[in-house]
């Protein structure tokens, strides 16, 4: 039976992202910590099936691009191409319990991120309404 595959109404996040302010003040090895946390999380997950065995790698990768994201280097174009994460993320099937589970181990590890990674206090509503906005755009099963 073929996949049909649910796109979000509204099209992709829209707006401004995260302040770029925000690397600035983390720095790279910050955001690098956070993502390796937030993947410690994902593992201990129901999501965890979604995610590749070597999930320590994952979160490099996923800290490549969230770098970018909050005003760094363009880590992940550098070293993986156009970021493309509806299109990356299309072969694994994720349902809107899949983003839920997601949002929810992410918002454990911001959890004190301001004294565990340096995040600015003052940007970090503004980052959960992009995490919000980006994973419901990943949404592609109804």
């Amino acid at each position: 039976m073929e996949r049909i595959i649910y796109t979000p109404p509204g099209g992709p996040p829209q707006g401004i992202g995260p302040n770029s302010a925000i690397y600035g003040i983390m720095g790279e090895a910050n955001i690098f910590r956070m993502m390796s946390d937030f993947y410690k999380e994902l593992e201990k997950s129901e999501v965890r099936p979604l995610f590749p065995a070597d999930m320590e790698e994952a979160s490099k990768k996923s800290a490549a691009f969230f770098v970018t994201i909050l005003g760094g280097p363009p880590l992940y174009l550098e070293k993986y191409g156009s970021p493309r994460m509806r299109a990356r993320h299309l072969p694994f099937e994720i349902d809107e319990r899949a983003r839920q589970i997601w949002l929810g181990c992410f918002e454990k590890t911001l959890e004190g991120a301001d004294v565990k990674y340096q995040f600015p206090l003052e940007h970090l509503q503004s980052f959960r309404d992009f995490l919000t906005g980006f994973s419901a755009w990943m949404v592609n099963k109804a």
